[in-house]
């Protein structure tokens, strides 16, 4: 079957609705673009239906459905191309987030995709420190240089990875967006930063440090995101495709540097000052928030403004004690995971939390930790802030202090700090950092599904296949197993005109009695929404499936959704998708009809389903393809 053309299908899709004049605002869902018309009787719906790459028209609750499929997302890109500012799906549910809730979630999202490379080099980092600590390998040598490079690479240029996985979020050029943050950790770049007055063409350059960054280069890509669409329309079509990169960049890598430099730049020395003056005036305060915000400093990239205050005072005194409070918040994030680890019953966030914990209590590297467990669950993170609020106060009092400013709050580098004058104090308020967030994680922090109980991700799944599910007869190609419990409905019945006439493909509906989700078999994830009720998989030999939860719930706008996974991901069967608050649905006058569909049911020799009309647990098989 021929692969549809995208950038052909849409204007031909604008042309028939209408043109862009009669749309009001676009949107989508896993299947189908949601538009809002002007005027519905200007839409040619015969037209559009006989349209190759559409599977129909459905026209309910003031929308004018055009039902896609799994590549609707890409239809939908190519729309917006022409649409502009039209506001969709992917916009709303972020606007009614609190401000904090849409920050975490937005960072989250964009780590998500590098979360296992980025543990497996702090891994890499942790040993390689205690190696050198141990006198097993000696700092310096052509050895040491090469497996430092390779242990640091990824955290050293994390702005150009963070800009691949930003431009995917905020559908941005990602090649655009490497070039941007390549600018802002260029080797004559970081050169500027030395302290000293520079300019661009007269105007003032406040340099800051931007390696390891991250905040810097999601604001430039969301940036870049907008400044794109604008000039994709205002270019002709004859220089669009060379111009529109070429002034994004000319644009936004001065942009980012006269802008986000100076703000980051001008906000951290304030605080800087500001914590100095505590430390100076009340100690206890003073180091109660150094280590209560250390490590949202770090995100921020605020931490660099203290910078200058320690290698001062090392200059001046010959130690710094605004280090003293900095092992404390370091290792009890570190707890925090730590604990996340023993008590959840997540497989994939236990795989995660195991060496991220550890590449945080070696070697102080916690950015594994905080962005891939304590960061996304929220109460681990804040429990692992007020660990380290109280060691700090505790380091502060004791007169916490090292000589040198370029040692990793560790338990590698706690030999550092010995030159405290009250150590066995600085040491207490370490461990009763470590024992608050451990213990306050393990039993108030982790909140897993109840349903989880019996359904361990390691145990979803017997005897797996090839493909991850329950392995099926000699004859058989693909086994689906039910990703959520409940009663399993014949497709037809399905209370929805599109999944239940099969035109996106045979399956089962499933009326469940548990909102955990879990995948139906091992794939990759291929379709998301921002809405989080449905989720897109295809397994390594070409089955493409549809998990969509609920009906017309996209129209939720993400409320009672908690995605756990992104698009490109693979997943085992058995592994978390989303979790569904299945009241919330009900109560928003929603069906909570799940539809596990087929949805190229027509490239297989038979799709069957028998377990319609039973009772079915996660992981109990429900459809049969046969290749």
């Amino acid at each position: 079957m021929a692969k549809t053309n995208y950038a052909e299908l849409a204007p031909d899709l604008l042309d028939k609705v209408g043109g862009q004049d009669n749309v009001s605002s676009l949107s989508h869902c896993a299947t189908r673009l949601r538009f809002v018309l002007k005027d519905e009787s200007k839409a040619g719906t015969d037209a559009i239906k006989d349209t190759s790459g559409v599977v129909t028209v459905v026209q309910a609750g003031g929308q004018y459905q055009v039902v896609i499929g799994n590549d609707v997302p890409e239809v939908y890109a190519e729309l917006m191309k022409l649409l502009g500012p039209v506001v969709g799906d992917d916009d709303a549910p972020a606007e009614r987030k609190n401000p904090l809730d849409a920050f975490i979630a937005l960072v989250s999202g964009i780590f998500s995709p590098m979360l296992w490379t980025l543990a497996g080099t702090g891994l890499f980092k942790a040993f390689l420190t205690m190696f050198v600590t141990f006198g097993w390998l000696k700092e310096g040598t052509d050895g040491y240089t090469v497996l430092y490079a390779a242990s640091d690479a990824f955290m050293n240029f994390l702005p150009i990875i963070l800009a691949v996985t930003a431009a995917r979020h905020f559908k941005a050029n990602q090649f655009t967006a490497m070039a941007i943050a390549g600018a802002l950790v260029y080797p004559s770049i970081i050169a500027l930063n030395d302290g000293g007055t520079h300019s661009f063409f007269g105007i003032p350059l406040v340099m800051m440090s931007y390696t390891s960054s991250v905040i810097p280069i999601i604001v430039a890509v969301w940036a870049q995101s907008h400044l794109e669409r604008f000039l994709m329309k205002v270019i002709p079509s004859a220089f669009r495709n060379f111009m529109t990169p070429w002034l994004t960049v000319l644009i936004m890598v001065p942009l980012t540097l006269l802008t986000i430099g100076p703000a980051t730049t001008y906000l951290a020395n304030g605080i800087a000052a500001a914590v100095q003056w505590l430390f100076n005036t009340v100690p206890l305060l003073g180091g109660a928030i150094m280590g209560g915000l250390w490590q949202v400093f770090v995100i921020f990239g605020l931490h660099w403004g203290f910078v200058p205050i320690m290698t001062q005072e090392i200059t001046t005194n010959g130690f710094s004690v605004m280090t003293g409070p900095l092992v404390a918040p370091v290792l009890a994030q570190a707890a925090a995971g730590l604990a996340v680890m023993l008590r959840t019953r997540d497989r994939k966030t236990r795989e995660m939390a195991g060496p991220a914990s550890l590449s945080g209590f070696l070697a102080g590297v916690t950015e594994p930790i905080i962005y891939g467990v304590n960061l996304p669950r929220k109460l681990p993170f804040y429990f692992g802030v007020v660990g380290g609020a109280i060691g700090g106060a505790l380091g502060a009092i004791a007169g916490g202090r090292t000589t040198s400013a370029g040692v990793f709050p560790s338990i590698i580098g706690l030999p550092a700090w010995l030159s405290t004058p009250n150590f066995p104090l600085f040491l207490f308020g370490v461990i009763l950092a470590v024992v608050i967030a451990f213990l306050l994680t393990f039993f108030f922090g982790v909140k897993d599904d109840p349903d989880a109980v019996a359904a361990d991700q390691d145990d979803d799944v017997s005897a797996p296949s090839a493909t991850g599910a329950t392995a099926p007869a000699a004859d058989v190609d693909v086994f689906l197993v039910a990703p959520l419990p409940g009663r399993v409905i014949a497709v037809e019945d399905i209370p929805d005109p599109v999944f239940s006439s099969g035109v996106m493909g045979q399956g089962v509906g499933i009326i469940p009695t548990s909102g955990r989700v879990v995948a139906p078999v091992a794939g990759e994830v291929v379709v998301t929404v921002d809405s989080g009720h449905a989720i897109g998989l295809k397994t390594d030999d070409g089955v493409e499936v549809l998990v969509h939860v609920g009906i017309d719930t996209v129209n939720m706008e993400g409320s009672g959704f908690t995605q756990h996974v992104s698009k490109g991901q693979h997943v085992e069967a058995g592994e978390l998708l989303l979790e569904a608050d299945l009241a919330t649905i009900e109560a928003a006058g929603h069906s909570t009809a799940t539809a596990v569909l087929v949805t190229n049911s027509a490239n297989h020799k038979a799709v069957t389903t028998p377990a319609v009309g039973s009772a079915v647990d996660a992981g109990d098989n429900v459809i049969v393809v046969s290749k």
